[in-house]
């Protein structure tokens, strides 16, 4: 799996997810800090990428373009750390490998998390 960190999102990050058997960049590697969500969404598609993201706009631009990509794995937790979501994130992102590498929007809250095949429906 070709993972895309975002700017949102400490670089240490690709650390965990390379220790994990993964292939992630984070933004800063590859595309300037100030760039707009769409050229880092564009980005990840051209590279086949899933984009980790702390931001809520991604989930909101898959749908309003009805996309059927890049994937992304949107975190909506407070901590934000490698090291308070880890035990989190890493089995989610192996349980929904399949769905994120065909297209689908992970999303993980405090409690729950949920997946969705992409395109989205803007409902």
């Amino acid at each position: 799996m070709k993972l895309l960190v975002d700017m949102n999102l400490t670089p240490r990050w690709c650390d965990v997810l390379r220790g994990e058997g993964w292939d992630a960049v984070h933004w800063s590697e590859v595309g300037m800090a100030t760039a707009p969500d769409s050229e880092l969404m564009a980005w990840a598609l051209r590279e086949n990428r899933i984009v980790l993201t702390h931001d809520l706009d991604f989930g909101a631009m898959l749908a309003a373009t009805r996309s059927a990509g890049p994937s992304v794995a949107q975190v909506r937790t407070q901590d934000v750390r490698p090291e308070a979501l880890s035990a989190t994130l890493i089995p989610l992102l192996r349980q929904f490998e399949s769905e994120l590498t065909a297209g689908a929007l992970l999303v993980v809250d405090e409690g729950r998390s949920r997946v969705r095949v992409l395109p989205l429906s803007k409902e």
